[in-house]
């Protein structure tokens, strides 16, 4: 919830923003904003719940909590990559894909009822899902409009 949170508010906010400095509606690049500001806020996440996140991930993985830290970077790197006009395309495909990605990962944690901020068993389970991909399912529209449509 508190990801949807940023990614409207910073949208809000970017679009007025944007208006006032470019005298010009520019939705596509607030929500490259909006999604950059929320990718940076999940990417916390990964530095601050390293151990409930690493429990999200399968056992047969190695190397659980390098794979949170190594994600949260990537996290970091897309947003990034969504600001500079000439890595927009290409960062909004490797988005997409992430995304894609880490759905298994969300779809084991409930499974297993982890709560990764707390890193114990002890979360929602399977209803967690039911806000979880529609949401995943957002960001990808989201990250497709206003990435590589234009």
């Amino acid at each position: 919830m508190k990801p949807l949170i940023v990614l409207l508010l910073s949208f809000t906010i970017s679009v007025f923003v944007i208006k006032i400095i470019k005298r010009e509606y520019d939705f596509a690049m607030a929500g490259r904003i909006a999604m950059s500001l929320m990718l940076v806020f999940t990417a916390i996440g990964h530095f601050v719940f390293t151990k409930g996140m690493s429990m999200m991930i399968p056992k047969f993985i190695p190397f659980k909590e390098s794979f949170v830290y190594l994600t949260g970077l990537f996290e970091i790197l897309m947003a990034i990559g969504l600001l500079i006009p000439k890595f927009k395309y290409v960062s909004g495909w490797a988005l997409v894909v992430f995304l894609l990605l880490m759905l298994p990962a969300n779809i084991y944690a409930s499974m297993h009822h982890v709560n990764y901020q707390k890193g114990t068993f002890d979360g929602n389970g399977l209803s967690y899902l039911w806000f979880r991909i529609p949401l995943q399912v957002l960001f990808i529209i989201w990250t497709y409009i206003c990435s590589i449509r234009i």
